[in-house]
């Protein structure tokens, strides 16, 4: 009997991205569905009555939710090419911690004592700390601005240190801290051209080479959210957070 799996997602989620890059590299076929939440559709409030929300990975019926969650699901289900630990020790404790606390951060919500777990102290407090600093950058002015600039710059000082001798924050191949690190790859010049501002620059050799490699892999390169789309998209929150004077 084949397989059948269905992604519900939105076009420009980085959450259902990082589920759609997990099937990618697993080489499992899928149905991609875009919601438009603003409209949920009936399926999805079947699939995920409690949170409403995306992505919702269904396999042979059965709905999974909440994007790391799923990516543990699907290296379960799917052994080829691993993405998470293989040994049954670590993998017991993400699964603890996964279940343990789901927190959020400004505009991304993850399972964050599982990341830190899976990626160890160092990514954990990146994690932790870029997100949001890159986030204010676009959405601050003045001073608050100027503050996040700085905070982003010693951030991404140590993001420019863990990739040191690696190809990838995993080492020769694509892992978790990959697959959630991977927004960068993308949104970092859709901020950039919306904004202005340079976030990532010569000061961070190993990091843009990263960030090409992984935007230009061929089980990645064609799943980008189209960029004329995003920038419309970004340019309609800057604008927000910056009205006209």
């Amino acid at each position: 009997m084949a397989e059948e799996v269905k992604l519900f997602k939105t076009w420009s989620s980085r959450f259902g991205l990082r589920v759609v890059w997990a099937l990618k590299l697993k080489g499992i076929e899928y149905e991609a569905i875009d919601e438009d939440l603003s409209n949920k559709s009936a399926l999805l409030l079947q699939y995920n009555p409690v949170y409403k929300k995306v992505p919702v990975l269904v396999h042979n019926g059965k709905p999974v939710s909440e994007s790391l969650v799923i990516l543990e699901y699907i290296d379960e289900t799917w052994n080829q090419n691993p993405i998470l630990p293989e040994d049954p020790f670590e993998r017991a404790k993400e699964r603890f911690w996964a279940k343990f606390n789901d927190e959020k951060v400004k505009i991304f919500s993850f399972c964050m004592v599982f990341i830190q777990q899976t990626m160890g102290d160092i990514l954990f407090l990146l994690m932790m700390q870029l997100l949001p600093t890159i986030w204010a950058i676009f959405t601050k002015e003045g001073k608050d601005r100027e503050e996040a600039m700085a905070a982003s710059v010693e951030n991404l000082k140590f993001v420019e240190e863990e990739l040191k001798g690696k190809k990838y924050f995993g080492g020769e191949k694509i892992g978790l801290a990959d697959l959630v690190f991977g927004w960068l790859a993308n949104l970092i010049c859709v901020f950039e051209e919306v904004s202005g501002l340079k976030i990532v620059d010569e000061r961070y050799p190993l990091l843009l080479a990263w960030m090409q490699e992984f935007y230009e892999l061929p089980v990645i390169k064609d799943t980008w959210p189209p960029h004329d789309k995003m920038i419309i998209r970004y340019q309609a929150f800057y604008e927000k957070y910056h009205p006209a004077k």
